[in-house]
Order: C-alpha cells, then sequence, then structure tokens
C-alpha cells in the first residue's frame, strides 16, 4: 500500500544576517496508512519547520512531498491549499479556535468550508466532541471550557473532514502533566478509531512512547 506521507531529499534554509541557516538537510520520511509516528527531537530541532512543509503551510523547501501519492512540490498554489483542506488535520500546542463560535461550531465550520451539508456536519460535529467526552459542551464557546476541553475541541476539528494524515504541533505542550496524558490519549484512540495517519512533534521521550513508531530530528537530520 502506498504511504500516506514521503518525503525525499527536504530541505529548508534560511539567511540571517548574512549566514545561510540549514534547517533541514535532506530529511527522508514514510508515513504508513494509519501509522502513528512520533517525531522527537529538542526544540530548535527543526520539528516545527518539517511539519510546515509537510503541511503545505509556507513554501521555499527544496526536494519532494508527496501527500496520498500526490507530489506536493509540482502543483500551484490553489491546488496546494485543496490537497491541504482534502487530505491534512491539524493540531498546534495552542488551539487556535475561534472565539465567537461554540465548541460544536468550531468543528463545524471546517466541513462546511469543504462543502458538508449543515445537517451531517452538525452530526459529525456532535458525534467526535461525545466521543472526546464533550457531549455536555457542544453550546460552550472557547472562553467557557479549560484548557484540556479547548485542545479537545481542536483534536476534533482536525478530525472533523476524516483526514488521511494529522499534523501535530506539541498538541498538549501547554497543558499540565496529568491532563497532557490524558488528551493525548484521547488524541491516539480517536486517529485510530477515525484509521487516519499522524505525524506528532514532541520533545517528550515518554509521549513519544506511546505512539506507533519514533523518528528522532536531529540538526535537520533524521536518525
Amino acid at each position: 500500500m502506498n504511504d500516506i506521507l514521503s518525503t525525499t531529499d527536504l530541505r529548508r534554509n534560511f539567511t540571517q544576517g548574512g549566514e545561510v541557516i540549514h534547517v533541514l538537510r535532506g530529511v527522508n520520511l514514510r508515513v504508513a496508512p494509519g501509522e502513528i509516528v512520533a517525531l522527537l527531537g529538542p526544540s530548535g530541532s527543526g520539528k516545527s519547520t518539517l511539519l510546515q512543509a509537510v503541511g503545505l503551510l509556507e513554501g521555499g523547501f527544496e526536494g519532494s512531498i508527496r501527500i496520498t501519492g500526490q507530489e506536493a512540490s509540482k502543483m500551484n498554489a490553489d491546488e496546494r491549499t485543496t490537497l491541504r483542506r482534502d487530505a491534512l488535520g491539524f493540531v498546534y500546542q495552542f488551539h487556535h479556535l475561534l472565539p465567537d463560535f461554540t465548541a460544536e461550531e468550531n468543528v463545524v465550520l471546517p466541513q462546511l468550508i469543504r462543502g458538508a451539508e449543515n445537517e451531517p456536519a452538525h452530526a459529525r460535529a456532535k458525534t467526535l466532541l461525545s466521543t472526546l467526552g464533550l457531549g455536555h459542551r457542544l453550546s460552550h464557546r472557547p472562553s467557557q471550557l479549560s484548557g484540556g476541553e479547548q485542545q479537545r475541541v481542536a483534536v476534533a476539528r482536525a478530525l472533523a473532514n476524516r483526514p488521511a494524515l494529522v499534523l501535530a504541533d506539541e498538541p498538549t505542550g501547554n497543558l499540565d502533566e496529568h491532563t497532557s496524558d490524558v488528551v493525548l490519549g484521547e488524541f491516539l484512540r480517536l486517529v485510530r478509531e477515525e484509521g487516519s495517519a499522524a505525524l506528532v512533534a514532541t520533545h517528550n521521550e515518554r509521549l513519544a512512547a506511546r505512539m506507533d513508531r519514533v523518528v528522532r530530528l536531529h540538526d535537520g537530520v533524521l536518525e
């Protein structure tokens, strides 16, 4: 079966003060369908840059990025936007929920953007949020939710469109240890139930050990 994600000789350089900084130095990575991979590395190792690359969030990269078998490096901006919308889900360290919308509406909105009908979108949102223990918090806005609850909404939003691949950048890094353990466990369970693959950036060895496979990024190179 084809990989959900593959990168070949992926590179990213920045110029700062006249000096070239090599952030990614030829990254070769594979993620299989349904596989949850921990991307482990200290701060500054290039984890976020790698996720931005495979998330098609910015340009300036060299090398190959294939998502669901499609070569993203050869796409124009509109094609990359469509691929990102249809194939990817995102969870960040900070939830980035829309403050004026309820938990349910935050999960409905990405479905409507993709073209879903209103009633199925709301049903999907309620199912995901209920699965994450938030069935009684559907009408609450982010400011009325705890940090763990907000991140659960972010997880539901990431999975709303049934993405082939979920990209998570320190998804529990802003939570206390107990809440982090609970939310990560719910995230892993839901990703597996939904049949998605996931690439999860973290610096936490203990959390990484709960995933299917661990890859380590050091000075822009996978070890």
